[in-house]
């Protein structure tokens, strides 16, 4: 079993990448939805010089504007994205069975909706990985308050999970971006604070948690699509 590195309370975030990547002892990419948190660890990433590899999951509902930092990464950065999408026969078979928007009738159908378009493809995505990194935040929900930076991940054969933000605060992480002038999803401008597909996401009211407005029909407890089930 891979032996879990000890990370000090005041560890950078390119120090716990550094670390998770080291620990893997093999191939590591970012799971990037294009969010803040991911750009941000791109970022700090290549200042730090630390190689890693980016993938990113195309469900086919993804918003335009999040298409749009894609691209702005690529010109940025001059980095590659490897790409997967969910298999075409599952997407057809599920919208002929329960049409467009079947997520929202039931937790059990949308987590189907979200097996077929996120979780499938992740897997074929980690196939060969060492380890994966995530944007996770431990503030961002009650799902994620007990997140460590360097972790375990059973659900997809015990390989190393890192979240090198899991501490930042969304002032942290917003205050990084600005400094550094990221390109930013211009539907943060716009009211939302998390962003996945777009029927399954809107703006988020004041006083609510960053990822109130995900599935927001749901109780908070239910916010994961199944990429990061604890």
């Amino acid at each position: 079993m891979t032996n879990i590195p000890t990370i000090q309370p005041d560890a950078t975030p390119a120090e716990i990448l550094r670390t998770g990547i080291e620990a893997a002892k093999g191939p590591v990419s970012l799971a990037c939805s294009f969010s803040m948190e991911d750009v941000a660890i791109i970022d700090i990433a290549h200042e730090a010089g630390i190689t890693m590899g980016v993938f990113a999951l195309d469900t086919g509902r993804l918003n335009e504007e999040t298409y749009e930092v894609a691209d702005a990464l690529v010109e940025r950065y001059r980095m590659k994205i490897d790409w997967y999408f969910p298999r075409h026969d599952d997407v057809e078979r599920l919208e002929r069975a329960d049409g467009l928007f079947s997520f929202r009738e039931s937790l059990d159908k949308r987590h189907a909706c979200c097996a077929i378009r996120k979780v499938e493809p992740l897997g074929r995505a980690l196939q060969g990985l060492s380890g994966w990194v995530t944007g996770m935040r431990r503030e961002q929900s009650v799902t994620r308050s007990d997140l460590r930076g360097i972790e375990l991940d059973h659900l997809n054969n015990g390989i190393i999970k890192i979240n090198p933000l899991l501490e930042w605060t969304e002032q942290d992480l917003i205050a990084y971006t600005e400094e550094k002038r990221l390109p930013v999803n211009r539907l943060y401008s716009q009211g939302y604070r998390s962003i996945g597909c777009a029927p399954c996401t809107r703006t988020v009211k004041p006083g609510e948690d960053a990822r109130a407005g995900r599935w927001w029909w749901e109780n908070p407890e239910h916010k994961e699509c199944g990429l990061h089930r604890r």
